[in-house]
């Protein structure tokens, strides 16, 4: 930047001086400065008193290309939600570098926990000052915790808000406030081995969790018979964390045990449907289920199925964001080839076939220290999920209209022989802010049962206390929709 500076050191009256003795035709085109910026080509005559402040007009040109020069790029933290290398946060890494791209704004991702819940208590740290975060994704469950550090998306993101099926926004909504945008929709379902299926004599994956357990032990002692000593029935995340709170609300509610907290905000985990859900798991370990499982998170159950040694597997499925797009399987990566699998609804009982709901939302943080293209990084992802929504294969059938049939991914459904499984919440709107100390003491609860440190009904009355202090709800019967 000498030039620029130079300039500045001279007095109008030498360069006035300078041009009398020159022509007074000039052509700026020809000059350039030190860092290669070429002042655009023109040429006029010049008068006296421009000639004067014709230095100034440089000053200004040379310090503004020094300031252009030295900017760093603007970069935004994105802290993800979840965590793991799936199909779809590969669609968004591209749809991330495109934006690079067409911007010019860098995206840094930042580190994500592997658990739900630690992966909140961080966000709540990240969102309370300009160097933390400026995009985020929210749990479905977690708005309410984080809504005060969040932008209202709605007015900003109209367009594309429009497309989004509007029964995803409710759970992203606080005091009339859209803090997330739905980027994706989760939905457990059953995952399974159509060729062993159909190899042991079935013509259908189980209907119940009674019917699971049978099929599990059948199709697993036949697999060890063979020497594949490591074969198990059954996977799934047994860690104290969120995941097994979904897997559990799924057990009990089978069984009409309620979810928790009901909607109309009392208290319904201590019942008989509920601690035989958790005795029938407990049964489980070490009999179809390995010993492991109680420690076992997605990347664990999903590593053991992927490598051939489960039949069945607990999974999530992901569903549109759209009103008219179409399912698809939300797996890892590395998953086992098409033609082995299968995917049904969550196995249900006399009381329901629930899959709990998950999924998150992208939030923008109201410190962020550069919203306005903060929101437009939100912008591009969510035209982009739409886009991924509307454009998914037709061969995907909605996850809670999966039809229990031994099919592969690329198979034709017969009709269904059981009840259709119900998309399920967890009672995060009815216990708002409360929802992390609930599902703690319930998953803390559920895994002291699994690992024979409590009775499932000693768990249960325990739990409800602890409820009843977390909330000041009182307790009530658990309320069976199907």
């Amino acid at each position: 930047m000498a030039a620029g500076f130079d300039v500045a050191r001279r007095s109008n009256e030498e360069y006035s001086t300078k041009f009398r003795d020159e022509t007074s035709r000039i052509q700026v085109g020809r000059m350039s400065n030190h860092a290669g910026v070429r002042i655009p080509r023109f040429a006029y005559r010049i008068g006296a008193k421009a000639k004067k402040t014709f230095p100034l007009f440089l000053l200004v040109v040379g310090l503004s290309t020094c300031k252009r020069v030295d900017q760093k790029p603007l970069t935004l933290n994105y802290f993800r939600f979840g965590w793991s290398v799936t199909q779809a946060w590969a669609a968004e890494s591209a749809l991330a570098q495109n934006f690079t791209q067409e911007t010019g704004i860098r995206v840094e991702d930042l580190p994500v926990p592997e658990n739900a819940l630690d992966q909140l208590d961080l966000s709540r740290k990240l969102v309370k000052d300009s160097s933390g975060v400026d995009v985020l994704g929210v749990d479905s469950i977690s708005s309410g915790a984080l809504a005060g550090d969040l932008l209202d998306l709605r007015p900003y993101l109209s367009a594309e808000i429009s497309s989004i099926d509007p029964e995803y926004l409710s759970g992203y909504t606080v005091d009339g406030k859209l803090v997330a945008v739905p980027n994706s929709v989760l939905v457990g379902v059953l995952q399974y081995r159509a060729d062993l299926l159909r190899e042991y004599g079935y013509g259908h994956p189980p209907k119940t969790w009674d019917e699971l357990e049978k099929m599990a032990k059948r199709i697993q002692a036949g697999e060890r018979a063979k020497g594949d000593k490591e074969f198990w029935g059954y996977v799934w995340q047994g860690n104290n964390g969120e995941a097994l709170t979904c897997n559990a609300l799924e057990w009990q509610v089978a069984e009409g045990g309620g979810r928790i907290v009901e909607d109309d905000r009392t208290i319904s985990v201590n019942n008989p449907g509920t601690i035989r859900a958790w005795r029938r798991a407990e049964r489980w370990i070490g009999t179809i289920s390995p010993p492991g499982v109680v420690e076992y998170k997605e990347f664990d159950s999903d590593n053991i199925f992927d490598s051939g040694e489960a039949v069945f597997n607990r999974v999530w499925r992901e569903e549109p964001i759209t009103h008219g797009g179409r399912p698809r399987q939300f797996q890892w990566v590395n998953a086992v080839p098409g033609g082995r699998l299968g995917y049904t609804s969550i196995p249900g009982g006399p009381h329901g076939w629930d899959a709990v709901l998950g999924g998150a939302g992208l939030a923008v943080s109201r410190n962020s220290a550069h919203p306005k293209e903060a929101v437009e990084f939100v912008r591009a992802l969510i035209r982009g999920q739409i886009k991924r929504s509307d454009g998914w294969p037709t061969s995907y059938p909605d996850a809670s209209r999966l039809e229990p049939n031994v099919e592969d991914q690329h198979g034709a459904s017969a009709k269904p022989t059981q009840p259709v499984s119900e998309i399920m919440s967890r009672p995060s709107n009815a216990t708002g802010s409360k929802y992390e100390e609930v599902t703690r003491a319930y998953s803390n609860a559920v895994h002291s049962v699994l690992t024979g440190k409590k009775e499932a009904s000693g768990a249960a009355a325990d739990l409800e206390k602890q409820l009843i202090t977390i909330t000041g709800f009182q307790t009530g019967p658990p309320k069976i929709a199907n």
